[in-house]
């Protein structure tokens, strides 16, 4: 399992609206200048957040985005399913029922099915909220 760029860039503009919507619905371009990532590139990522209901639309000249719920009513998983669909170790699973050929002997399929759930457990485990409270990794602190 690998998180594509657009889960990536799908958390951390859920992050930036989270963080700036006290002052009114957030733009693209605002959020592209405070994240670097393209405008155009932004717009595939919100088309889907927004169908998934995580985000809202808000029309007219002070427009954007904001936030559907709370940012604790968020989950990592939640957001990353919107963009990236079902976060599944191996293709089998993503299926359900699981309709492939072997599964009924498959001697691996309890394996990646724990490690599919210990991933979703984990990414549950994260709120937007917890996100948002992460200290950054250098912490900012330039002491000598």
């Amino acid at each position: 399992m690998k998180v594509s760029t657009k889960g990536r860039y799908a958390l951390r503009f859920m992050i930036d609206i989270a963080e700036h919507e006290k002052d009114g619905p957030v733009t693209l371009r605002d959020v592209s200048q405070r994240q670097g990532i393209s405008v155009k590139y932004l717009e595939h990522v919100v088309t889907q957040l927004n169908r998934s209901g995580l985000i809202l639309s808000v029309r007219g000249n002070q427009g954007g985005y904001r936030l559907s719920r709370t940012p604790a009513e968020y989950t990592a998983g939640e957001i990353l399913s919107a963009v990236e669909g079902r976060m599944c170790p191996v293709a089998c699973l993503e299926q359900e029922p699981n309709r492939c050929e072997r599964y009924s002997i498959c001697k691996t399929v309890r394996f990646w099915q724990g490690l599919d759930q210990a991933v979703q457990n984990y990414l549950d485990s994260y709120s937007l909220a917890d996100l948002i409270n992460e200290p950054i990794l250098n912490g900012g602190d330039y002491s000598i």
